[in-house]
Formats: structure tokens, sequence, C-alpha cells
């Protein structure tokens, strides 16, 4: 079967980079720290955007903020804030790129609690993927319960820019959820990861 001709997920249309993204990325269950933290600082950059805005600008955020090294980026001082600020290539909104700063802080101090951020996250689904049976993208919410408790948790720890909508976007991209409706392909593979 060709890339275009397989059943998808409608949200990721027709572009080869959103194709691309659902086809391989999300919905996966992630593990590691490092990656949950790429998709948690690229989830606080869409806040009132489009998703496809940042995945075209996803190579762009990681030059400008090292490769996502929270550690790297915990240090940042006003010399690297000013510089972010004048980068086209990424979204430049001050109060985002304070909270990616913060949120790295914020992101260790988690994993000194927990051991990693990931035993922190995934405590919150019993350490396995919530698997949803949707029909319709129309079907798949914006927030949960769940969300808006893991929202309010980081918000009391520090977090910025982690509202439910945000974070349940998250959860989606990591594959803490399979919100993939059941028409489309990678539904049960993902199920059966």
């Amino acid at each position: 079967m060709e890339f275009s001709e397989k059943r998808r997920c409608t949200w990721c249309g027709n572009d080869p980079l959103y194709m691309a993204y659902h086809d391989e990325e999300w919905g996966v269950p992630v593990y590691d720290d490092e990656t949950l933290f790429e998709f948690l600082i690229l989830e606080t950059f869409q806040a009132g955007l489009s998703w496809i805005t940042i995945l075209r600008k996803r190579e762009n955020f990681r030059k400008a903020f090292d490769n996502f090294d929270y550690k790297k980026i915990a240090n940042y001082g006003e010399d690297k804030y000013d510089r972010l600020l004048q980068d086209t290539g990424i979204i430049r909104n001050k109060l985002k790129i304070k909270s990616a700063i913060s949120n790295a802080k914020a992101f260790m101090e988690l994993q000194e609690e927990f051991g990693s951020f990931s035993n922190y996250m995934w405590q919150f689904v019993d350490r396995k993927p919530i698997q949803n049976v949707f029909k319709k993208s129309k079907e798949v919410p914006a927030t949960t319960e769940l969300s808006d408790t893991l929202s309010k948790d980081l918000k009391k720890r520090g977090f910025k820019f982690v509202g439910s909508t945000v974070i349940y976007a998250h959860m989606q991209a990591t594959g803490m959820v399979n919100d993939h409706t059941t028409d489309c392909f990678r539904y049960e593979e993902i199920k059966n990861l």
C-alpha cells in the first residue's frame, strides 16, 4: 500500500510532514526523559498555534535549544535568552522562551524526586498506555480529567504553559494514550506496542 493510500487519522491531512509524524511518532509510547522533554517544550510553544507550525520549525528549535538538552537550557542566561528572541526560526514569544528555561529547571527537580521524568509522567496511567476506542477524530477530546490533574500537579511544581490541553496533547504524542481512530492503520500497531 502506498504511503498516501493508507487510512489515517483525519487530522494529519495530506501534508507529507504531518503524515510522517503521524505514522512514525504520534502515539508511540516514550519512556526516555530526553524525548519527553523535547515534546514538552514543543507542546508548550504550540499553545495557541497549530502543531504543523511547530513541526515545520522543529529542526530550528533543536538547533536553537541545544538539541533540547535540559541541563544546558536550565542554565541559559540573559545573553542566550536575547539570542533566542532574535531567532526567526523559532516562535519568538518572550513568555514561552522564559518558560522553556524555568521548565528545564522544574524538569530536573522532578527527575531528582522521582528518579526520572518518565517515572513521574507514567505513574498517572499506571505505567501503561490508555487504549481509547474513538471511531472519528471529532470524538477525541482536547482534555480529560487526567490531563486536568496532571496539568494542576505540574503547575504546582513550577511548570509554565502546561494547561490541560497542552498536557493532553503531550500525552497523545508520547503514547500515554492511544488516540488513533479505530479505522487508522496505526491504531492496532500502537495498541500492540
